[in-house]
């Protein structure tokens, strides 16, 4: 395939020098991929990583990857490969990414870091790297301390170098620039004829976090929370003033260094990080290879402090230089810049007009990044309203930071709300645009317990007890959702599925025609989503519960862009079998037939000829489910729960749910177990689920 061919699908990005925040680029881009669906790819042509070392680059990109491929399978050559001899590691390259491309749809192609490899400049082989691949490239720039004018010279000299290697440059980045000067970079480099973004400095991207600092001085915890450990020191001061003069140049974010010795100042550094008022610091680094005195490290360790403080060997000065010198790094593991990257990539960035410029091709699969990504824009798209009851876990406060920053929801936090600031601040997570409420001393506390006790008067409710009850956070946020307030709540990170669930029951209730609460989970798979119901709520549904669960299953796949093809599952396909469990499931069928006589539904069915072609065609074969069904009804939560969970784990799949649906309202559940991820996805169909009741 020749350079720039209208069919390819592989990008590459290249830069001209280090500290381009070519990481952003790549993550940002990859994640655009994903988008466009298909299995995707990463290739580095040449590795940074020294001898034993893994490039974290290619590691963070490979996490986000939607093909099993291997670190080894995704590397090309090495630096000293390349000095030895280019022309035998160009070809050697090339035979190595096309084995990767023969496995996936695209390919993001990583290039090397500026250091002068061989002899013409790096820049220049990278382009006849991306030549050879007919690749065509995105060149990244860095604008740091540069004029607009000085980043077009930069560009203009590398496209001539591009240009010279015979490869193809289709668009320009400009990363790092100063916030007052995005317009005016973005302009100059247009008049270069090719499609420019810039992208502005985030502090976020480029500081170091405490683990890194931890890292860089050879240090180790002295004490406090290690989980704060990754949060970035956004600076770093030096603490030899007297303690008041140090307060007073105290910021968010600050890492302050001070010798051990220095006991006033420790001890005033550490109460300030717990005083209300005071900004919340990253960290203190004690220099000098000495422990604090006794006395002082008992009353240290008596604070409790989750505050990290650390401890190295270095005197001041070395201390100080380290520190300065420490660069943060996108990692696997760096959340909060995973975060800022993709934000900056989703808002400066025309995705639109950068796929068209690479013209890739369309692929017809859909995989868990592609379905992950379709659900955060989907979600951005409309911004709704959601309440988080449980907003003292720390889960909570990472998702609510993650969501906020990405534009995907509105949010209001329950809890206390010193606490809920104080951990967010700990946390380095800005709430700034949330909204966090104190149920017990709420406004809207005296008008939910009437509510409350007109809707549940029958049951013997009064104001005394109603009162109690609001003050439960799943009570208040249910009555929240129920008042209008906000349009939707997820919850369960802490509490039960019942406590979640109860409350739905007694205020929200369930949609016209629709008597049976239910849930799905959308089962991920490498190259399909598909819809598994119920799988966590009703233990035992009868004809009438199935044919509930199987049409609100379908309806909410319909929500989510699956066409529904409904599969009720027995052990009997068709009229083979007989007996109560599989006479259950098809009246249940023919029930679903009467009251939806629009859905493509097929009952009883076995699992593997619903969804595998080659057994339908034996089986069921005038059907027009069998073998492409994408709703799968499960007769009873015990087979529907452990399939799932079989399916999670056998077939490496993402299970997002689980969802639930029949109430008027969405209210969905979490596990206890769940990571932040999951609850960012559940919060996007949350939200997702409330653009549909609007419309």
């Amino acid at each position: 395939m020749g350079a720039g061919s209208p069919t390819s699908s592989s990008i590459y990005i290249a830069s001209p020098e280090g500290d381009t925040g070519k990481s952003t680029i790549a993550l940002g881009t990859l994640h655009l991929l994903a988008a466009t669906g298909g299995r995707i790819g990463v290739f580095r042509p040449i590795s940074r990583a020294a001898a034993g070392e893994r490039d974290y680059i290619l590691d963070l990109l490979i996490e986000h990857d939607s093909v099993d491929l291997s670190y080894e399978d995704c590397i090309g050559v090495t630096y000293e490969q390349v000095h030895g001899d280019p022309e035998a590691t160009l070809a050697e390259i090339v035979d190595r990414f096309h084995t990767v491309e023969e496995q996936c749809d695209s390919v993001l192609v990583i290039g090397s870091d500026f250091t002068d490899v061989a002899s013409p400049s790096e820049l220049s082989f990278n382009a006849r790297i991306a030549a050879n691949l007919g690749t065509p490239m995105v060149l990244a720039l860095k604008a740091a301390e540069r004029t607009p004018e000085e980043v077009l010279a930069l560009a203009e000299l590398c496209l001539t170098e591009i240009k010279g290697a015979h490869a193809q440059a289709v668009a320009l980045i400009a990363n790092r620039c100063d916030p007052d000067q995005l317009e005016a970079v973005k302009d100059i480099l247009e008049t270069t004829g090719l499609p420019a973004w810039s992208l502005p400095e985030d502090p976020v991207l480029v500081s170091p976090t405490m683990a890194e600092l931890m890292t860089a001085l050879d240090g180790e915890l002295f004490s406090g929370d290690p989980e704060l450990l990754d949060r970035e020191a956004m600076s770093v001061m030096v603490g030899g003033m007297t303690a008041e003069h140090i307060l007073e140049r105290l910021t968010d974010g600050v890492a302050v260094i001070t010798p051990a010795d220095r006991s006033d100042v420790l001890l005033a550094l550490v109460t300030a990080n717990a005083a209300q008022g005071f900004p919340k610091l990253s960290g203190i680094i004690m220099n000098g290879g000495i422990r604090p005195h006794p006395m002082i490290e008992s009353l240290v360790e008596g604070l409790k402090p989750a505050l990290p403080i650390i401890s190295c060997e270095q005197g001041t000065y070395e201390t100080a230089r380290a520190a300065a010198l420490a660069r943060g790094r996108v990692g696997v593991e760096s959340v909060r810049k995973i975060d800022a990257a993709l934000t900056l990539m989703e808002e400066h960035v025309d995705s639109a007009s950068l796929l068209e410029r690479l013209r890739l091709s369309a692929p017809t699969v859909v995989t868990p990044q592609m379905f992950e990504y379709q659900l955060i824009a989907q979600a951005k798209s409309d911004r709704q309203r959601i309440v988080l009851p449980e907003g003292e876990d720390d889960r909570i406060l990472r998702a609510a930071g993650r969501l906020l920053r990405r534009g995907v929801a509105d949010l209001t936090l329950l809890g206390n709300i010193d606490a809920v600031h104080s951990r967010a601040q700990e946390l380095g997570v800005d709430l700034d645009a949330a909204h966090v409420i104190d149920p017990r001393d709420s406004e809207h506390l005296e008008s939910f317990a009437t509510t409350y006790t007109e809707l549940r008067k029958h049951k013997g409710m009064d104001l005394a007890r109603a009162r109690q009850v609001m003050g439960d956070v799943s009570y208040f946020g249910t009555m929240m959702v129920h008042e209008g307030l906000v349009d939707g709540m997820v919850s369960g990170a802490t509490h039960t599925t019942a406590h979640t669930i109860r409350p739905a029951f007694e205020i929200i209730k369930t949609l016209d025609g629709v008597s049976t609460v239910s849930s799905v989970f959308f089962m991920c798979l490498a190259d399909r989503v598909l819809a598994y119901g119920d799988c966590a709520i009703v233990p035992d549904p009868t004809s009438e519960q199935l044919a509930d669960i199987a049409i609100s299953s379908a309806a909410t796949a319909e929500q989510f862009g699956i066409e529904a093809r409904v599969a009720l599952l027995s052990y009997s396909t068709g009229e083979s079998g007989s007996g109560a469990d599989v006479d259950k499931v098809r009246t249940a069928t023919e029930l679903v037939r009467e009251r939806a006589p629009e859905l493509l539904v097929e009952g009883p069915i076995q699992y593997d000829a619903a969804v595998e072609p080659s057994v339908a065609q034996s089986k069921m074969p005038d059907s027009k489910v069998a073998g492409q069904a994408t709703v799968l009804v499960f007769p009873d939560l015990n087979t529907g729960n452990n399939t799932y969970k079989a399916v999670q784990r056998s077939a490496s799949a993402v299970a997002i749910g689980p969802v639930l649906q029949g109430l008027r309202k969405p209210i969905n559940d979490l596990s206890r177990g769940a990571l932040v991820s999951d609850i960012v996805n559940t919060v996007a169909i949350t939200a997702i689920q409330a653009q549909a009741l609007q419309s």
